[in-house]
């Protein structure tokens, strides 16, 4: 058997890989999560997370665990939904970030709508900043996306770290003018690469923009240029642009829940997607498909 609350516990590390992230996430201390991580071992007999001081990874063990735990604890949600009554109604506002387009999201909206068929779901995607916008402004009742630099607000889903991307055979021309493909404004991945290039001296041009992620992915692989991208998420056919091309690194990236203004009709719906993200939060950058090998410079 295992602990549904140790399972919830290791979903956020896994989310997170960081213990101390979880347990901001789940409202409890640090040494409660690595207690419920340890007997969650105990109990599968295997090591979920290989750990040092720097840096958190799941293991084989911990990567198989990953579809069972979100097997049980669905399964512990529908039946209590169930023998409780609990029917959630209303109209729920949900806006995604355009980076989400190419992932396994729909399956997680699909189990949501079968588990909750009365809410009714508008979905909105665009980019990160309209969507701040947007929230800010009431249009929305729950928004997944990216978190502008510096904000502390909003739930963590997971960070990842931003990289260039490019076709495998696109090649770096030194001392040009680097070609990017970009979202236009207010684009947040758009304005972390055009900061890192102004803080480094790097000159650049744009060589496409689009407001569409089939867009640009279209552009990078015609090799047009390259585009700033969360690493988890590199869509099939592009890789990283290998550190041999002198680029400057762009830095972390925080993919965030932000709830609304609460409107009494659409709270409990949110709330309800908001921990199925959450438990599924993995699906949205650990795809079946890996991506080959770095691009030449």
């Amino acid at each position: 058997m295992y602990d549904p609350v140790q399972l919830r516990t290791f979903l956020a590390v896994a989310q997170t890989l960081s213990f101390t992230q979880a347990a901001r996430r789940l409202g409890v201390r640090q040494s409660t999560v690595s207690q419920h991580v340890r007997r969650l071992e105990t109990a599968a007999g295997r090591q979920l997370f290989s750990r040092d001081t720097h840096r958190v990874d799941l293991t084989e063990d911990g990567e198989a665990m990953l579809g069972f735990a979100r097997t049980i604890l669905r399964a512990n949600e529908r039946a209590t939904a169930f023998f409780t009554g609990t029917r959630l109604r209303g109209r729920l506002r949900f806006g995604v970030s355009e980076d989400f387009v190419l992932t396994r999201l729909p399956e997680i909206l699909e189990s949501f709508r079968h588990d909750h068929p009365e809410v009714e779901l508008e979905l909105t995607v665009e980019l990160s900043g309209t969507l701040h916008q947007q929230l800010a402004a009431g249009r929305l009742d729950l928004v997944l996306a990216k978190r502008r630099s510096g904000d502390t607000h909003g739930e963590l889903v997971w960070r990842d770290t931003l990289v260039w991307i490019g076709a495998p055979r696109l090649r770096i021309a030194p001392g040009r003018p680097l070609p990017l493909i970009v979202f236009p404004p207010p684009g947040l991945t758009r304005a972390r690469a055009l900061e890192v290039l102004e803080e480094h001296g790097r000159p650049w041009r744009i060589a496409c923009t689009s407001g569409s992620l089939s867009g640009l992915v279209a552009a990078a692989r015609a090799g047009l240029g390259v585009m700033a991208h969360t690493r988890g998420l590199v869509p099939p056919e592009l890789v990283p642009v290998p550190e041999k091309a002198g680029l400057p690194e762009l830095g972390a990236v925080d993919f965030v829940l932000l709830h609304g203004r609460r409107r009494e009709a659409a709270q409990e719906a949110a709330d309800a997607l908001a921990s199925a993200i959450l438990a599924g939060g993995d699906r949205l950058h650990r795809g079946p498909d890996t991506p080959p090998g770095p691009a030449p410079a």
